[in-house]
């Protein structure tokens, strides 16, 4: 069976829309540790939308400085705006739109006690390999990063920084082919550099589909949060649950209780081929519903219930959620 998987770069609008508001979350929390945030973002051509809800013991006038410099971070800079001109953003003419309120005190009442500060169902999900992830994903990231890297490390190559790569394995679990999509303002053969950062044969490789690739980023499309989860987690290789995980604060869930699965998938692939865990969430509430692992070693499943004995203080701690390091787990779609 052929397996497929795409991975995307900060660059890309939807992930640049991610990385702003896991910046704003992280100069948030840099000042409040039990802040509560919920913050979506919306980038097209220049213009930046905050919406959603902050409570925090926070100074909030810096909101349009955060995120013009989570766009310069990313690699939207000046310099980068007098190579790419009217091809992409410009950070010099960024407009940010700021429609936050404050969280709702029913929300809070609730994460007062201790309880989440959300519903929902959340997987995480471990195999045999290369960081213990699917192995089309993997290269695909791999794959990514590198072009991510040399594109803004060189900028005389004038190639843009919103990325797509994209890996098909064929049956025997090798590249079938790589696609990649980078814009460029001149023609550049990227043929080596695929295969030298893949390391491996690849039988086809498809750069810019179309055959021309400029406008790029929120230009020529608009970025909106938690529009890329499957490049996230795990592309289809497991279910995804949860919702976006780059707009809330931990007691939210969907970043929280997404890696707590992750670290218990890890825990207990032991030597099966596939890990599986599914955790559930009630709002207000600090039990957890259910709580299940999936193993699969030569095709035999084998199903059972776990017990959860910690509240979400004590896994926000336990993976250090209550620190200014969302802007890193985004950039590197939480290190899955």
């Amino acid at each position: 069976m052929k397996k497929t998987a795409e991975a995307v770069s900060l660059g890309h609008p939807d992930k640049t829309a991610d990385f702003i508001s896991s910046y704003i979350l992280d100069k948030i929390i840099a000042q409040d540790a039990y802040a509560r945030y919920a913050v979506e973002v919306m980038i097209k051509g220049n213009t930046v939308v905050l919406g959603g809800e902050i409570s925090a013991n926070a100074n909030f006038k810096y909101m349009y400085i955060w995120a013009k410099k989570a766009l310069q971070e990313i690699g939207y800079n000046e310099s980068y705006s007098k190579i790419w001109g009217d091809c992409a953003i410009n950070t010099n003419k960024v407009k940010v739109i700021n429609l936050v309120g404050k969280q709702s005190s029913d929300i809070y009442r609730g994460i007062e006690q201790n309880g989440w500060g959300d519903q929902g169902v959340f997987v995480g999900y471990a195999c045999k390999g290369a960081d213990n992830i699917n192995p089309e994903l993997y290269y695909a990231r791999k794959l990514n990063a590198g072009l991510y890297n040399l594109a803004k490390s060189n900028p005389d190559l004038k190639l843009g920084l919103d990325i797509k790569t994209q890996i098909t394995l064929d049956d025997n679990g090798q590249i079938e082919t790589a696609i990649v999509a980078i814009p460029m303002l001149e023609e550049i053969s990227l043929h080596d550099f695929v295969l030298q950062t893949l390391d491996t044969d690849v039988k086809n490789i498809i750069i810019n589909g179309t055959g021309r690739y400029t406008s790029h980023g929120s230009v020529a499309d608009c970025g909106i949060t938690g529009r890329k989860l499957a490049c996230d987690f795990y592309s289809t290789a497991s279910p995804i649950g949860g919702g976006s995980p780059w707009t809330k604060d931990a007691s939210k869930a969907d970043l929280t209780l997404n890696l707590y699965a992750r670290k218990l998938a890890l825990e207990y692939l032991g030597d099966n081929d596939e890990c599986f865990v599914y955790l559930s969430s009630c709002i207000g509430r600090a039990d957890l519903p259910s709580a299940t692992v999936k193993t699969i070693k030569n095709g035999i499943i084998n199903m059972q219930n776990i017990q959860i004995n910690k509240t979400p203080r004590e896994i926000i701690n336990i993976l250090g959620l209550n620190k200014p390091v969302f802007a890193e787990l985004c950039r590197h779609s939480v290190g899955l």
